[in-house]
C-alpha cells in the first residue's frame, strides 16, 4: 500500500496566516488547530489528526507553488521548512516534498 498523497498548494499565499490556513485545509486539521508553528509541528507529527487513510498508509505532503511565498517571506519560509523537516525526522510515516517547477 502506498502513502496517502496530499498536495499543499501555496498558490496565492503571501503570509504565515495564509500558509496555516492552507495547511489546515489540505490536511483536514481539526478546528482547534492553533495556526502557529508549534501547532503545525505537533499536527504533522501526530498521525491521529492526519486524514484517516494516512494513519495506516503513511502521509506524503507535496508542497507546490511555494516560490512566491518563499520570495515574499523568506524568514517564514525558512521556518516552515524547519518545521516540515523536524516533523519528518520525528515521524517515520511522514514525508514532505517541495515540488520544483512553475512558480504560478
Amino acid at each position: 500500500m502506498t502513502e496517502l498523497v496530499v498536495t499543499l498548494d501555496l498558490d496565492g499565499v503571501t503570509d504565515k496566516a495564509g500558509l496555516m490556513d492552507r495547511c489546515a485545509r489540505a490536511l483536514d486539521l481539526p478546528d482547534w488547530f492553533g495556526r502557529n508553528w508549534d501547532a503545525l509541528a505537533d499536527s504533522l507529527s501526530d498521525p491521529t489528526v492526519w486524514p484517516a487513510d494516512a494513519v495506516e498508509r503513511g502521509l506524503l505532503i507535496v508542497v507546490r507553488n511555494w516560490r512566491p511565498y518563499a520570495k515574499a517571506r523568506p524568514d517564514e519560509w525558512e521556518t516552515a521548512q524547519e518545521v516540515f523537516s523536524e516533523a519528518v525526522d520525528r515521524t517515520p510515516a511522514l514525508s514532505v516534498t517541495v515540488a520544483l517547477g512553475g512558480s504560478s
